[in-house]
């Protein structure tokens, strides 16, 4: 084999070449690109021409979102699944029958399941901030009903917890899956965005007319995932019929992309994975800062022991941080790779029903033996 040279990619599924490895991968597009300068706006975006797993409605139309209405009846405690907001579309979270958190919490008996459908950035996107999803997210929960149960995927956790904390009294439990929160824990995402300077994520955004495109990193920096990468994320043999048209579906999500704004990145980047400021204490959200130890609410942590992403110390460091008595802290360590906390079938069998169960559970025999 030939070593690698200039800024072909790196050999598929090393940690630091994964494309799943958002936002820190952008600072190795825009480096191995040299600051190859594109006069062009980002790509439009239109939208996915992927199925829903669960059937639903649209229950709000938001600048950054649509709100997915999966309810399948209008009484009872109402979850909300907060996507990731990153490279690719929420469909992570409705991927397949099988590999989905919305039909696992539907089939553990949570029947009003939302979903946060976040929109790809359009050019006049670009000065969208980290206020402005939360307030989005706060418009949606008040549509839906508070207090509500939030469940946090990835990125979408530390989003959820930054709400929760922001908004406790709107959060009656929180379940964060793969979320990084607390970025001292030494990760490869922490050690990238570490060595890489603050001008490479500048650059990119400039690249992008303000806005950080997907297709451009997944065109210019990535590879598409290794047929073994999407075995461990859907945790299935493929070979037969239906693992085929699996995998066709996973090709197909993998390259619609969304566009981000550049503020809300740029604010991801050096407030949040270069400034730590959530575990320290110093961000602020909507005018306050958030102290962590305000929420309060009952928390489900559920990590990968195989995750290089939110690796499981990280993920599960978060107990740590917040408010919540420990006998009200739950938590799940998988044989998952970051994807297959949410994609995969093992996980659906196992950590899901139990996340479902927890959720419908009253916690008042808990609250018994810790008195």
């Amino acid at each position: 084999m030939k070593e690698k040279t200039g800024n072909q990619p790196s050999r598929p599924g090393h940690a630091s070449d994964d494309p799943l490895l958002w936002p820190f991968a952008a600072a190795r597009l825009a480096m191995d690109a040299c600051f190859w300068w594109i006069e062009r706006g980002p790509a439009g975006q239109g939208d996915s021409s992927l199925p829903w797993t669960t059937p639903g409605t649209v229950a709000l139309e938001l600048a950054t979102m649509r709100l997915r209405d999966c309810t399948r009846t209008r009484s009872g405690q109402p979850a909300l699944v907060c996507a990731p907001y990153a490279l690719h579309r929420p469909l992570i979270a409705d991927f397949a029958p099988g590999h989905s958190v919305v039909q696992s919490l539907q089939a553990g008996g949570i029947d009003r399941v939302y979903l946060t459908d976040w929109r790809s950035a359009a050019p006049d996107m670009r000065y969208l901030s980290i206020d402005s999803y939360l307030t989005d997210l706060n418009v949606a929960i008040d549509e839906i009903g508070a207090p509500v149960d939030l469940v946090g995927l990835c990125q979408g956790g530390w989003l959820s917890l930054l709400y929760a904390a922001r908004f406790p009294a709107k959060v009656r439990r929180l379940v964060l899956a793969g979320a990084p929160v607390d970025l001292s824990i030494e990760s490869s995402l922490s050690r990238l965005t570490r060595n890489a300077p603050e001008l490479v994520y500048d650059q990119l955004v400039a690249r992008g007319g303000g806005n950080v495109s997907g297709e451009e990193m997944l065109r210019l920096w990535s590879k598409a995932p290794s047929r073994d990468d999407i075995d461990a994320a859907l945790q299935r043999d493929l070979s037969d019929e239906d693992g085929a048209a699996l995998l066709a579906r996973f090709d197909r999500w993998n390259t619609e992309t969304l566009d981000l704004p550049g503020t809300y990145y740029l604010q991801i980047v050096n407030w949040i994975f270069r400034g730590n400021r959530i575990a320290g204490g110093s961000f602020v959200a909507l005018g306050r800062a958030v102290d962590l130890k305000d929420v309060k609410a009952p928390v489900f942590l559920l990590a990968g022991l195989d995750d290089d992403v939110v690796p499981a110390a990280q993920a599960l460091a978060t107990a740590g941080l917040v408010g919540t008595p420990a006998a009200f802290i739950a938590a799940a360590s998988e044989p998952s790779n970051h994807l297959g906390l949410f994609m995969g079938a093992r996980t659906h069998a196992h950590a899901w029903p139990r996340i479902a169960g927890w959720l419908r559970d009253d916690l008042s025999g808990v609250l018994a033996r810790s008195a």
